[in-house]
């Protein structure tokens, strides 16, 4: 059981779209969030009901978001705001003494330790975690971010040996999406690196196949998409294939390839159907 409640602390804005959002968790030790530096938690927001009352059903539609910052039993969750949505509807009105449910702990960020240099990829979406991990990492790293506004870039913190390269008012659900075609356009510096990515899924499939052609061996990827364009129409076409690809997932769970391998295989299964 990974599931507890916990209550909101203090909301601040931190930009035009940008709001910090700090909960204490009631069972830390349940919810067990991850040391690792692109750290998540699943939130689930209260449901009104009909007699004025509200409840959390952590089987309900919920939202991942980054922990920036974890003290104890206290999780910092900076989430950027987004036209419309559920999360955005919450975390616009967050305020003091209101109650979520937290569940799903995880974490993917995990740069073996023969690595020399690291790219880290992101939209707005991944724009707390690639923070974190710029402030925790010791390696030399490149960002490549995409953003609404130049603005956006000044919540990442710098560093001597850190470079940014920009894209600024593509992708982000509001036109075509650049990373891909800058992470082919990078030049890679010599030495073993480390790619971890946050964005858009289909992007993230574009970027995965690129260094996995390059010969780059799947330790050395961690590319994860935070979300779908036109989500709706992908999760109705995936309710028609859903027994189809998970069982190619499952599959290779049970023939001990490993999480990322089954993961792999679990898109290149989507991309084969369509998706």
């Amino acid at each position: 059981m990974s599931f507890s409640h916990g209550l909101v602390t203090e909301a601040v804005e931190l930009g035009p779209r940008l709001r910090r959002v700090v909960v204490r968790v009631d069972d830390p030790a349940a919810l067990d969030v991850k040391p690792a530096a692109d750290s998540a938690v699943g939130v689930y927001f209260p449901i009104a009901a009909p007699d004025g009352t509200t409840r959390i059903d952590p089987t309900s539609e919920g939202r991942n978001y980054s922990v920036r910052y974890h003290d104890g039993d206290r999780i910092t969750l900076d989430i950027f705001l987004h036209a419309h949505g559920p999360g955005t509807s919450w975390a616009a009105t967050a305020s003091a003494g209101g109650r979520v449910g937290l569940d799903h702990a995880r974490s993917w960020y995990r740069p073996p330790a023969s690595t020399e240099w690291q790219l880290l990829v992101t939209d707005l979406s991944g724009l707390p975690a690639t923070a974190r991990i710029v402030e925790e990492s010791t390696l030399p790293v490149t960002v490549i971010a995409e953003v609404a506004d130049r603005e956006d870039l000044e919540y990442l913190p710098r560093r001597a040996d850190m470079r940014v390269i920009t894209t600024v008012g593509t992708g982000n659900g509001h036109a075509p999406s650049r990373l891909a075609e800058l992470v082919r356009a990078y030049a890679l510096p010599a030495g073993q690196g480390y790619c971890w990515f946050a964005g858009e899924a289909a992007e993230s499939r574009a970027v995965r196949k690129h260094f996995r052609a390059m010969g780059w061996t799947i330790d050395q990827l961690d590319v994860t998409g935070y979300w779908r364009f036109d989500s709706e129409t992908w999760d109705a076409r995936f309710a028609e294939v859903e027994d189809e690809v998970v069982a190619v997932y499952t599959r290779a769970l049970a023939q001990g390839k490993g999480d990322k391998v089954a993961s792999e295989e679990f898109d290149e299964a989507l991309e084969r159907v369509g998706l």
